[in-house]
């Protein structure tokens, strides 16, 4: 299992949406994406901050139900 880099927000964002979330808004400096399933709709919310914290990304990982080695083939 990898490290969780420190990445600026707009990377983040652009690795996500390669694996189907959508910027829904923006108020102030956090986005909102969400991602539908069959099952149910996800929703996360990035800082739009530069770097954003590997533990702020640690946390945003696992709400998108997303593994480290699996994001960091996004980017």
């Amino acid at each position: 299992m990898s490290k969780v880099p420190s990445l600026p927000y707009d990377r983040i964002i652009r690795a996500l949406q390669r694996d189907g979330w959508v910027v829904v808004r923006q108020k102030g400096s956090h986005l909102r994406l969400q991602k539908h399933t069959p099952a149910e709709t996800l929703k996360i919310t990035i800082p739009a901050h530069r770097p954003v914290k590997r533990s702020t990304l640690a946390h945003i990982l696992k709400q998108a139900r997303l593994g480290i080695d699996d994001f960091l083939r996004l980017t």
